[in-house]
């Protein structure tokens, strides 16, 4: 195991350690008690999470497209107060860990664990056989603290999780992702060049394409968003999925956004949802397009009055603060 990144006068740690995808509101309930944990001990908080997902290595027929893949977790993470956040590369080595050497080499060793903060159903180790009793277990024999963090239920009144954001994302239940994650939905990407046929049609659009391929995109359709640019946010509309009136069946991302003429091309965006409009839909003819994208920018300019406030614009605040 290589060096831990770690200043050499932090002697002990309080660490926690997941997969953290979509760092929702049971993750972030994980981070704010590590951190006051940390505050009232003194001890340095440490998160140990992993690049790839674990799952990719172990069983990549199952491995699911990510809510926050590498650059967008790293960016909402750095909101929660923590000292430290070590990405760990996730190897077949790794993966073939016990228990008790994923604490000894990795969390001991490495990290200079004393106290260990995990949530309700975490498990890691070969298998995920280092449940909570068997992490208990080996606490006592090593001396070092295990607390649990119990769930954080979502409206439905079952745990918030990383599986069922995922699901609510796949039927376009924007509202479902944003309560689950306690911000909105998003996904950053670069901005790259397109066909140009939105400033044909009077509506010019920038395409982004996101830094990931791994990123899990929500129901095709149009949506009402807010584009986060080196200029500042605007507000705009989205076409997520194909374009069939023009027989184009990729999967794109092609936003319009209101008041801007920015030069974009090449820059780093992020992409905030806010409401679905409508399905994606195949037009008679490019007039036909045009009158709908007249009202799909009313739609969406209402819809971004009625929800868009200082807090959402500024980014991922509203973590602290999630709305109903």
């Amino acid at each position: 195991m290589t060096a831990s990144g770690l200043p050499p006068n932090v002697r002990d740690t309080i660490v926690t350690v997941g997969t953290f995808d979509g760092v929702h509101r049971g993750h972030w309930d994980v981070i704010q008690q590590l951190v006051g944990r940390a505050r009232a001990t003194g001890l340095p908080s440490v998160l140990v999470t992993f690049e790839p997902h674990p799952l990719e290595i172990v069983n990549p027929g199952a491995a699911p497209q990510l809510l926050t893949p590498g650059r967008e977790k790293l960016e909402v993470l750095a909101q929660g107060g923590l000292d430290y956040v070590a990405v760990l590369p996730f190897t077949r080595t790794l993966a073939e860990y016990g228990p008790d050497e994923f604490v000894d080499i990795v969390l001991r060793d490495r990290f200079r664990m004393r106290e260990l903060l995990i949530g309700y159903d975490h498990g890691f180790g070969r298998g995920r056989t280092g449940d909570v009793s068997v992490l208990r277990e080996l606490g006592e024999s090593r001396g070092f603290t295990v607390d649990v963090v119990p769930p954080v239920a979502a409206d439905g009144g079952d745990p918030v999780s990383s599986s069922a954001t995922r699901r609510a994302l796949a039927e376009g239940d924007l509202d479902a992702a944003r309560a689950a994650l306690g911000r909105r939905y998003s996904v950053a990407g670069i901005v790259s060049h397109g066909e140009k046929r939105g400033r044909l049609l009077g509506y010019p659009t920038i395409n982004v394409v996101p830094e990931s391929a791994r990123k899990l995109l929500p129901l095709a359709g149009v949506y009402a968003v807010v584009v986060q640019t080196p200029g500042g946010p605007f507000g705009g509309m989205m076409n997520l999925g194909p374009r069939p009136t023009f027989g184009d069946e990729r999967v794109s991302l092609e936003a319009h956004l209101f008041d801007s003429v920015a030069d974009l091309y090449d820059a780093h965006v992020r992409i905030d949802f806010v409401a679905r409009l409508r399905d994606v839909q195949r037009f008679a003819s490019v007039e036909a397009l045009v009158e709908q994208l007249g009202r799909d920018a009313e739609a969406a300019r209402a819809a971004l009055a009625a929800s868009v406030t200082p807090r959402d614009a500024s980014g991922f605040v509203d973590v602290m603060h999630p709305k109903a």
